[in-house]
């Protein structure tokens, strides 16, 4: 082996060990990993029990600034943009009166989260009131620190 090969040889390994190193220090130690882990959990699911607040209320400034540019609402009879969402809200088509959560998880994935909320929801669609059961699928990506409602979806569930 010449002595610019071993030389290129020996660089390339002291840089892999480098980096080796630096990925090991930079990644936190598995009870710190579960401690994060656990609070972004709690702090998206206050997040999303806060969305269904503000989609109750007609918050459609705080819900705005909650959802993807690109976010994609999945209903029984549509799949909407998040304008139409922000304007089937606004004007009252469909009036999210309250969110019965009762059961709720979240898996977080890097820079992505998944959320199922069993709920029994009452609303007002087309200005009939109803309740169904639903187990609602809201996935949120991370964005500059920030989490992002990416796509939401109602699954109705047999029974009442």
């Amino acid at each position: 082996m010449t002595g610019m090969k071993r030389s290129a040889l020996l660089s390339i390994c002291a840089a892999m060990l480098t980096f080796s190193a630096g990925a090991a220090e930079a990644k936190a130690p598995p009870e710190r990993q579960s401690a994060q882990s656990s609070t972004q959990s709690k702090m998206l699911l206050d997040l999303s029990r806060q969305k269904w607040v503000w989609m109750a209320e007609r918050k459609t400034d705080q819900l705005s600034a909650l959802f993807h540019k690109d976010a994609a609402f999945v209903h029984m009879g549509a799949t909407l943009s998040k304008d139409q969402e922000l304007d089937v809200i606004a004007t009252g088509k469909i009036h999210y009166k309250k969110a019965d959560i009762q059961d709720a998880s979240v898996k977080i994935m890097g820079d992505t989260a998944i959320l199922l909320n069993k709920v029994r929801l009452d609303a007002v669609v087309g200005g009939k009131e109803v309740t169904n059961p639903f187990v609602v699928t809201e996935v949120y990506v991370r964005q500059r620190k920030a989490w992002k409602l990416a796509s939401m979806s109602f699954t109705r569930l047999l029974g009442d």
